[in-house]
């Protein structure tokens, strides 16, 4: 019978009782600062899980409604539809006091913060629950996490895609099923407190305007200026720095906000002390580089003569791809963690890696590893991959065996799946599997390719508004620390452009918009980007995990990284990166450029410095 068939009751079990708010917007667009809210669905549930009330109306949103082949929701039909401001208080109140939930929360919840935002009202939310990271949690054996395929899994009806009440009722049946698998595995809610990192007055900037060609180099003294230099500027300037900056860029100069090893000058008119900039943090750092100062007076007469640079290379379009690479070698020349602070340009360059033939004696087995040593259990870990199997970090629907090292006993999922029935081996099992029994079903599995440390695939190409979603995740949240999801938009000399190339918690989109941070839960972080709208300087965009806290990756375990061509698209690719032991850094993955070709690596370099040393390195200064 379908979970769906009774409402599930978790009145009695405090982690799991909630009154609920099942939100579903249609919208104008996709970029909640810029698009509006067309139609809107709430079905609020109490804890036993039976519906309260339900509310659903049009919105006419004073703009053009966008892609009416999607949501049918024409001009027309939104015409005499009440504005958003005045279904605010009313939206509002069947918020209060619950937890809002949402098919990719992060997109509702953010459309909803800039509607309440522009009606001048709060909104009234202080926690979401994304049903999508729920079921990355659940992992039920379905083709995608899809609101049909969901639907089609858990027996729910779906009779109207894309109409806001319809799929508020079809998340509700979603909802209480994927609860009750919760529950019968015993796994934690995904909630995230609101507001989120990706929260209004984040919003990005206005884009900068990318430089066309590239860093020649440091500015010789009694040379000219050269398309493509970083400019920094520091301190007062007698032109208005907006024109300084606008005139610079007008010649095919580049203006950075930091300075680093990479900065071809530095603007400064004098300081206290007579000297250029001196005092500033962007001259003490030019002066730590070595990095050339000049007057704006001297600036100025050198702008009048900027020579050409070296246009950055049109990227070819890349020959289509259905299907990865389907195994992939490690790239020998990742070097193995190392507990000391190694600069992150020094982490070699991928090469190409060839495809290569291997024994897989596992199958699709997906096996979790319970008790032992970080040590012992990363190296199991290590043997499942061997083997051709897929680590899992998490106890989940998709879970076929289980290794029990000394202390897995103690371990809370073991009376899970005790009562789930699965099998359970000793460790050394590992050195010689048995095989699966003859005409025994084949487990539903992930197929996502699954790469050891190092592995690389080339990226299949992706529809013109397509986007990489690479999700990062660990067992369990830790009271003495936070896990932060970075990434860097990177040119070809391994270094940000602007500070806009840096996206993190503070800053979770960067100026163009390509590539986003997503918070998807307390173990659970996603990084998008859309490399069709990267600028034409970006070659890599590294992605990495740092701890804030007393913590290293040694206590944190596992950190499970994914790749998947759309936000509840099937994974493509996975790894589980747990060499790093005492290291607060964690460089996870790189999307990097290859020819015509992009490409992922699985890295799991490690450092023992915090982010601020990572930031830097990257060219980035850090207040």
């Amino acid at each position: 019978m379908s979970p769906v068939a009774a409402a599930l009751d978790v009145s009695h079990l405090p982690d799991y009782a909630h009154d609920w708010a099942l939100v579903d917007v249609e919208t104008s667009g996709l970029v909640a600062r810029r698009d509006r809210i067309l139609s809107i669905a709430v079905l609020t549930l109490g804890p036993e899980g039976k519906p309260v009330e339900e509310f659903s109306t049009l919105v006419d949103p004073g703009c053009d409604p966008g892609p009416v082949h999607v949501h049918g929701l024409t001009t027309e039909r939104l015409r005499g539809a009440p504005a958003f401001d005045r279904i605010a208080e009313r939206v509002g109140a069947l918020l209060r006091g619950r937890v809002l939930v949402a098919h990719n929360a992060q997109f509702d919840y953010d459309f909803l913060a800039h509607e309440f935002a522009r009606a001048g009202v709060t909104l009234p939310v202080t926690r979401r629950l994304c049903t999508l990271a729920l079921n990355r949690r659940v992992e039920p054996p379905t083709d995608s996490f899809s609101l049909a395929s969901l639907a089609a899994h858990y027996g729910v009806r779906q009779t109207r895609a894309h109409d806001a009440l319809d799929d508020t009722r079809v998340l509700a049946g979603i909802f209480r099923a994927s609860l009750a698998e919760a529950v019968r595995l015993d796994l934690a809610l995904p909630l995230v407190p609101c507001p989120p990192r990706q929260d209004p007055r984040f919003a990005p900037k206005a884009p900068k305007v990318p430089c066309a060609y590239r860093n020649p180099g440091r500015l010789v003294s009694g040379g000219p200026l050269v398309q493509g230099m970083k400019i920094a500027v520091t301190g007062d300037t007698d032109m208005a720095r907006a024109e300084l900056v606008a005139r610079s860029v007008a010649a095919g100069l580049n203006v950075v906000g930091s300075v680093s090893r990479h900065t071809s000058a530095l603007v400064a008119n004098g300081g206290s002390s007579g000297a250029p900039g001196s005092g500033s943090a962007k001259a003490r750092r030019a002066a730590s580089e070595g990095v050339p100062v000049l007057d704006e007076r001297a600036f100025l007469a050198l702008l009048e003569d900027v020579r050409p640079g070296t246009p950055h290379q049109k990227q070819q379009p890349a020959p289509p791809a259905a299907e990865p690479v389907p195994a992939a070698a490690p790239d020998p020349t990742v070097a193995a963690p190392a507990p000391v602070a190694v600069p992150v340009a020094e982490v070699p360059a991928p090469r190409q890696a060839a495809p290569v033939r291997t024994v897989q004696p596992f199958g699709r087995r997906r096996v979790l590893v319970l008790g032992g040593s970080h040590e012992e259990a990363a190296a199991a870990r290590a043997r499942v991959v061997e083997l051709g199997g897929a680590a899992a970090i998490n106890l989940s629907a998709s879970v076929t065996d289980i290794v029990l090292f000394p202390g897995g006993e103690r371990d809370r999922r073991l009376a899970r799946v005790t009562s789930t029935g699965l099998p359970v081996h000793e460790p050394a099992w590992l050195g010689s599997p048995s095989p699966q029994p003859a005409g025994a079903p084949v487990p539903h599995t992930p197929s996502a390719v699954v790469l050891p440390r190092g592995g690389v695939v080339d990226l299949p190409a992706l529809p013109a508004a397509g986007r990489w979603h690479v999700g990062a995740s660990w067992a369990a949240p830790r009271a003495d620390c936070e896990i932060d999801v970075v990434a860097f938009v990177l040119d070809e000399d391994e270094q940000a452009s602007s500070d806009g190339d840096f996206v993190f918690y503070g800053a979770p989109e960067s100026p163009d918009g390509a590539t986003r941070l997503l918070c998807d839960g307390p173990t659970e972080q996603t990084v998008t980007v859309d490399l069709g709208a990267l600028p034409p300087a970006a070659q890599r965009i590294a992605i990495a995990a740092a701890i804030d806290g007393a913590a290293t990756f040694g206590d944190i375990g596992a950190v499970q990284i994914s790749l998947a061509p759309g936000s509840d698209a099937p994974v493509m690719t996975q790894a589980a990166l747990d060499a790093a032991t005492s290291e607060r850094t964690l460089l996870l993955a790189e999307l990097y450029r290859r020819g015509p070709l992009w490409r992922f690596r699985a890295v799991g370099q490690g450092y023992d410095h915090g982010l601020e040393t990572l930031v830097r390195g990257y060219g980035i200064e850090v207040a």
